[in-house]
Formats: C-alpha cells, sequence, structure tokens
C-alpha cells in the first residue's frame, strides 16, 4: 500500500514564498541515491593514486654551439639562464605545474629539496595546461 504524505501547510506556504518547490519524498531518495553513488564513483580512486609520475626540477638550461660543447671537461661550469634566488619550475610529467625555492633538506644535509611557492593551474579543457 502506497502511503502518501501531506505537506504542513506553515511549511508549504513558507517554501511557496521563497520560490522553493515541493519534491516528494520519492524524488529526494532518488536524488540522494544518485549522489550516494556518483561519491562512490569519485572516492575510487586509489587505483588512479598509484600511478607513478614523472617529477622534475628545472634548475635552468643553456644553449651553446657543438664546439663549446666538445671543449668541456672535468670542472667546466655551464651557466645557466636562471640566476640564484629565481624560482625553479616544477614539472610533473612534461607540464610545468608549480614553482619554488631549492632548499637543504634538514634531515639529510647532502640533498636539495623544493619548497613550493607557487602552484601554476591550467584551464579546463585547455590541453597545454
Amino acid at each position: 500500500m502506497k502511503q502518501s504524505y501531506e505537506a504542513d501547510p506553515a511549511a508549504t506556504a513558507t517554501s511557496d514564498a521563497l520560490g522553493v518547490e515541493n519534491t516528494s519524498f520519492g524524488k529526494l531518495a532518488d536524488l540522494a541515491a544518485r549522489a550516494a553513488e556518483e561519491t562512490s564513483r569519485l572516492t575510487n580512486i586509489e587505483p588512479i593514486l598509484r600511478i607513478p609520475v614523472t617529477v622534475q626540477v628545472l634548475l635552468g638550461s643553456a644553449t651553446m654551439p657543438v664546439a663549446d660543447l666538445m671543449k668541456l671537461g672535468r670542472g667546466a661550469v655551464i651557466p645557466l639562464d636562471h640566476r640564484v634566488g629565481e624560482p625553479v619550475e616544477v614539472v610533473v610529467n612534461g607540464r610545468i605545474v608549480a614553482r619554488g625555492a631549492v632548499v637543504v633538506v634538514e634531515d639529510e644535509n647532502s640533498r636539495f629539496g623544493v619548497s613550493l611557492t607557487e602552484i601554476v593551474g591550467g584551464m579546463a579543457g585547455d590541453p597545454d595546461a
């Protein structure tokens, strides 16, 4: 037997005054079920979170003729286009995702790290972002 739910007249008057449509219990249950299904689908991203990505930090680059490259030897210094203190770029799978400052990792004085100072966000739908 199907049961009918009557709305409180005061609540109906208030919702009508606010321009809110009355929704039956069945429609709300359906919306809740769809929302739960969507949440479940979105939270099942564990396999995606385990995909390895390549993270690179670009300290700078240099352009030189092959002749100069051939003259390089042990102890040679190649000047880069970035200056000391300028932010370095953090690249994930070929795309710049952040910028930051080079730091010495406190736990191990023999390693460098990057302190992120800016997250680079692309526009949705932009294939180059």
